[in-house]
């Protein structure tokens, strides 16, 4: 491709980057199969999405066929990015003049940029008033393609960081309203209806075909987005590890990492008070620390938390407080939560929520604190207000599709229901007072490049 691609070039050049998370896009993109010809129009990763917005599950001929074609696709990583760094520093000022720079002159963005510099995590937030500046610090690695088609540091196999998310984040924080992001995957009042109505008459039926009638009567899940775009692929991120979730807790693939067993299986030796289960993952960090000049920002503790709401359903398919918690169901969220370290480096979507939890927590963190404004510093393009960078626009996910389990040792069918709820700003309100080393905070590695990122 061209380095002079113009505004549907670095458009493409997105498209790529975003495909190589490993979550299985659907895009649209004839012009880019025109000038690469390395995927057809169906691109795949761990969920794809149909052209109806169905979320549909990955086959392993899919990943692979994705992995071989980003392996010819991606380039090496840039010298000064090919080593694993503990503190690599993102300049905010100089990725607005980056992108800037290359909109207006019909270049591709750099593949560094793309992903950020490899960040992995992000652990400070620095503020520079006298350089009209801030900057963004933590661990960083080397990319590649791992086995599943997605794009992960070499050394830890966790997923990078991209920057469409972060300009997602940052355009999300802020907007004159800026409100929580979420994502819920839950069955219609109606559905409801026509299951519960259908399981009573189930007897004599076998429980495979009993699944297949009480699913068509559920009918598809519905998905609602709230606080980012429907159509981004950070939305695409909380749907997908949503989904996961709950195909592993239902025990329709088993959980890629040892000691979490299913929902399922805990229910069959335990005992729950209801078939509707619900969880949901938020951000789970310890109180930020702020120095005394308000310039420096330690966000420390940073992971994923799984909980569990205790709904029973009427046969009027109206959800309602059960009052009192469901052991089980807690239980399975407790598991989740102390596998989840393990769950983000062995399957994508879960590694790259909780990467944009971290950016969903920065943005909220200068939006809060005005620390653009202490910085002096304007982002007109990253957040939209100017063009020059338009974000991937990806089908949005509508539905998906129901599936029940049965228990045989209690003659019920078990459905879950859940979603994703990332409240930034409740977490940028726990502060403490404290330090941040002057090593953290020295400016000198960034005064001696002219590239948007030192280490």
């Amino acid at each position: 491709m061209s380095k002079r691609a113009g505004a549907n070039g670095i458009r493409v050049r997105l498209a790529m980057a975003l495909l190589a998370t490993g979550l299985g896009l659907w895009l649209s993109h004839s012009a880019w199969a025109q000038q690469q010809n390395l995927f057809s129009t169906r691109a795949v990763g761990g969920v794809m999405i149909d052209p109806q917005g169905m979320l549909v599950s990955a086959t392993a001929a899919d990943l692979e066929q994705l992995r071989q074609a980003l392996n010819q696709w991606l380039g090496p990583v840039p010298k000064g990015l090919d080593e694993a760094a503990p503190t690599r520093r993102i300049s905010l000022r100089r990725i607005e003049q980056t992108v800037r720079q290359c909109a207006e002159a019909g270049q591709e963005l750099p593949d560094g940029l793309l992903y950020l510099g490899g960040l992995l995590r992000i652990e400070y937030v620095l503020v520079y008033p006298e350089k009209n500046d801030v900057v963004l610090v933590g661990p960083a690695e080397p990319w590649h393609t791992n086995a599943r088609g997605a794009v992960v540091g070499r050394n830890s196999g966790k997923p990078v960081m991209l920057l469409d998310d972060l300009v997602v984040a940052l355009r999300s924080a802020f907007n004159p309203q800026p409100t929580v992001i979420s994502c819920s995957i839950d069955p219609t009042p109606e559905g409801i209806q026509r299951f519960v109505a259908a399981s009573r008459k189930m007897r004599g039926v076998s429980s495979t075909q009993a699944a297949r009638i009480l699913e068509s009567q559920l009918g598809p899940q519905l998905i609602s987005i709230t606080g980012v775009p429907e159509e981004s692929h950070f939305a695409r991120v909380m749907v997908s590890a949503d989904y996961r979730m709950k195909r592993i807790g239902m025990n329709l693939e088993p959980a890629p990492v040892p000691g979490l067993p299913s929902f399922l299986h805990l229910v069959r030796s335990g005992k729950a008070m209801n078939m509707l289960p619900r969880w949901w993952l938020a951000p789970d960090y310890q109180p930020l620390v702020r120095a005394a000049d308000g310039l420096a920002w330690h966000i420390r503790g940073g992971s994923v938390k799984a909980m569990a709401e205790s709904d029973f359903l009427g046969d009027q398919g109206v959800k309602r407080g059960a009052g009192r918690p469901d052991p089980v169901a807690q239980r399975w969220a407790e598991l989740l939560t102390e596998r989840y370290d393990e769950l983000a480096q062995a399957d994508p979507a879960f590694g790259q929520l909780r990467n944009c939890m971290d950016l969903a927590v920065v943005g909220a963190l200068l939006a809060k604190e005005g620390l653009l404004r202490r910085a002096g510093l304007e982002l007109p393009v990253l957040l939209g207000r100017q063009p020059g960078y338009a974000t991937i626009q990806l089908p949005a996910p509508r539905q998906a599709p129901s599936k029940t389990a049965m228990l045989r040792k209690r003659g019920g069918w078990l459905v879950a229901a859940g979603g994703v709820q990332i409240n930034p700003w409740q977490i940028v309100e726990q502060t403490e007072r404290g330090g941040v080393s002057d090593q953290i905070r020295d400016y000198t590695a960034l005064e001696q490049t002219t590239h948007w990122w030192a280490n």
